[in-house]
């Protein structure tokens, strides 16, 4: 079995592909709802070459995205140009998770794939934190249940709407800085938006823990992660396989290989 797998949110675009033992190729790739299957095609045509490998290769397909009006044209480059129907997280795939919400079906796509991503290989309940367009954080019970959880801007987010509200602001990367205390604008930003992340972290992981009745362990995962690696205690674990193997499992439920 050769699987490509896409998760897609609102910023970037993973492809992976899988052989049925490890991932062999990965490649991300600007999230663009407007770009078609056959755009899709040739970009990855190209990628799957240079890995020596081939379209003809893939037998299989998963999606998940959170970008709806995308999903269309990732289902038709599943349909021509791997010849088979996708399994589409929301749509045909059994995920096999409670969803213990109000309105399960509000549950985002890529919340669910990172809760049995983290549900396989954490012990006991958990909190997962989401670092990408949105930062969110998502209880999961013991028996790898969704229990709801916290959506708030993401950090990049935060400082693109901090230069464009201020005239003044530039826009600058976002870095740890060194100290907390800015000596200059761009020091004071960098600092406002890096160390008052860490401080909406550690803020939201105190009171979900102190909603729960058991100690939560805590795991990182998405594209800006790794900027908090090291900079707060309250995170146990980074993690940044969550999507992928939870991806990789929903397939396995669904094609009956678990």
């Amino acid at each position: 079995m050769m699987l490509l797998a896409i998760e897609q949110g609102n910023t970037n675009t993973l492809f992976a592909v899988h052989d049925g033992k490890t991932w062999i190729a990965q490649w991300r790739a600007a999230t663009d709802s407007t770009r078609t299957a056959d755009e899709y095609a040739v970009w990855l045509s190209q990628l799957l070459q240079m890995a020596g490998l081939k379209f003809d290769i893939l037998d299989a397909c998963i999606i998940s995205s959170v970008v709806p009006q995308s999903i269309f044209n990732l289902r038709n480059l599943s349909r021509r140009y791997l010849h088979v129907e996708p399994l589409v997280i929301g749509e045909n795939a059994e995920l096999g998770i409670a969803v213990r919400i109000d309105k399960p079906s509000e549950a985002g796509a890529d919340r669910l794939v990172n809760a049995i991503g983290a549900h396989m290989v954490y012990e006991g309940p958990l909190i997962v934190i989401d670092s990408g367009t949105a930062t969110t954080f998502d209880v999961i019970a013991a028996d790898g249940g969704f229990e709801g959880g916290v959506i708030a801007p993401g950090i990049n987010l935060s400082m693109e709407a901090l230069h464009a509200a201020a005239a003044k602001l530039p826009r600058v990367a976002i870095q740890r800085p060194q100290r907390v205390i800015g000596k200059d604008t761009v020091g004071a930003m960098q600092s406002g938006v890096f160390w008052g992340y860490i401080a909406l972290i550690e803020g939201l992981i105190s009171r979900i823990k102190s909603e729960w009745p058991e100690p939560l362990t805590v795991i990182a995962t998405g594209g800006v992660a790794s900027l908090f690696h090291g900079a707060s205690l309250a995170i146990d674990h980074f993690d940044p396989d969550l999507t992928i193997r939870g991806l990789l499992e929903i397939h396995r439920r669904n094609s009956g290989g678990a």
